[in-house]
């Protein structure tokens, strides 16, 4: 029942189109994490003054976490008219959102300027990266995903994931240069301003690449079939979401659990990392800095090697790899930045990021491949985005009110445990969906029900 498999593009295109979101990723995720680390070492004194320390950080982090409560209405939105209107057009705007954002963040008077107002202004802008971020992922590895073939999908889709490293590795190295070359009073009083300001560089650059790429063809022939049902009987189409949730709903809730884990872990290794570093184990920050600063290029090189092996294996083997790793990690996580070497520090945050890595590389992939043509970008967006509401937004902030509670990674430790037991069980439910044409999950419904959502039993992944 299997239709002929999609032609590939030719591997030049494929490249293009490989590029096009990596680099468009990489800003947006530089963005983001810029916030996100200064957060950890600025925001706290210059937007949240007279706290204590360890108070100012938590509100600093809340603010942090608002971003990704927008991310999920990010993913409604840009999935919905993503669904409809294309995947190109909606990464363009996404990267143009994020990328004004995050310089208007650069020029924000601070609470000693305008008072009250600066914490306001800088929540807002905030809400703006998260609702960006949040169209943007699904669109980024969806672009690539039904560009290629379904032999090396893992592979080629992983490659927008490293754009989280990449950007990961951007902000971090940027804000280690500066930490580095200037003096604590005058990176707090202007020089913390340079990195957001230059992410207006990263966006014309970003864009210049994201212009050149073409639709992706597996969308196209999906929009040629829903026109031509549309002009024979007049039968609109249902709204992308209504689909997902009345035909994926099951999925969507895997792609959800399998987040818990791989979220909840990376914002404890990268952002919490530079708030337990330097209180509990006593380490400057420009040693913290650096030590995300190499975990992250090691981050980069190996999720194409997980994707690769997602291709070979399947997904789930890798994906159980990553979650069980980081589980088996954590209590050796903390006691080796405990001992307060670099390189205890270093090998502590390479290795949960490589185990982060497993579950990150084939999620591209593997929600991708979940989902019918006109629904994909929707019901990937949400699955991605609504589990980070309940999954990265809150976790360097639970993680840092159990340190003050208690005193002691050991809570952290079992709360990043319990959520890889949530994640196995989510990947232990789902089926393997390694090699499948994502044509085919148009045609094998046999006609309009594909695009319309109702699809047969068999062309599902649950």
């Amino acid at each position: 029942m299997a239709a002929p498999a999609t032609a590939p593009p030719p591997p030049t295109d494929l490249r293009r189109v490989v590029a096009a979101s990596l680099v468009g990723t990489t800003v947006e995720w530089y963005d983001f994490f810029l916030y996100g680390s200064a957060a950890a070492l600025v925001f706290n004194k210059l937007f949240f003054p007279g706290s204590d320390p360890l108070v100012g950080t938590l509100l600093s982090f809340l603010t942090y976490a608002v971003g990704f409560a927008a991310r999920p209405v990010g993913a409604l939105v840009f999935g919905h008219y993503g669904d409809r209107l294309g995947r190109k057009k909606l990464l363009v705007l996404s990267l143009l959102m994020m990328g004004g954002a995050t310089f208007a963040i650069g020029l924000l008077p601070t609470h000693a300027t305008i008072g009250s107002a600066a914490p306001v202004l800088l929540t807002v802008l905030r809400l703006v990266q998260g609702f960006a971020l949040g169209g943007e992922w699904g669109g980024a590895v969806l672009l690539v995903s039904e560009h290629g073939d379904a032999k090396r999908r893992g592979f080629w889709a992983s490659w927008p994931q490293t754009g989280a490293p990449a950007g990961q590795l951007l902000a971090t190295g940027v804000l280690s240069a500066l930490t580095a070359l200037m003096s604590d009073a005058a990176f707090g009083a202007w020089g913390w301003r340079i990195p957001f300001l230059l992410s207006g560089v990263l966006v014309i650059l970003g864009l210049w690449i994201r212009l050149s790429v073409d639709e992706s063809p597996v969308f196209k022939a999906a929009l040629a079939r829903a026109e031509q049902r549309k002009a024979a009987d007049a039968q609109a189409e249902k709204m992308p979401l209504v689909a997902v949730l009345r035909h994926h709903w099951r999925d969507v809730l895997i792609a959800m659990g399998a987040r818990m884990a791989e979220n909840i872990s990376y914002y404890v290794i990268t952002a919490f990392i530079l708030v337990y570093a330097t209180t509990s184990a006593e380490l400057s920050k420009q040693t913290a800095l650096n030590a995300v600063l190499v975990a992250s290029a090691v981050h980069f090189a190996v999720i194409p090697l997980w994707g690769a092996l997602s291709d070979r294996v399947g997904r789930r083997p890798v994906y159980l790899i990553g979650a069980i790793g980081v589980a088996l990690w954590m209590f050796p996580f903390f006691a080796l930045i405990d001992s307060r070497s670099f390189g205890s520090l270093l090998l502590a945050v390479t290795v949960g990021l490589i185990f982060h890595g497993a579950m990150y590389a084939p999620q591209a992939a593997f929600f991708a491949e979940m989902f019918a043509t006109r629904m994909r970008y929707s019901g990937a967006s949400i699955g991605a985005q609504f589990s980070s509401v309940a999954a990265g937004a809150p976790a360097p902030l639970i993680a840092t009110a159990l340190l003050a509670d208690f005193g002691s990674s050991t809570p952290i430790s079992l709360y990043v445990i319990a959520a890889a037991l949530l994640t196995v069980l989510a990947i232990v439910c789902a089926k393997e969906t390694r090699n499948r044409d994502l044509a085919d999950i148009e045609t094998e419904a046999g006609g309009p029900a594909a695009d319309s959502g109702a699809l047969p039993a068999d062309a599902r992944t649950v």
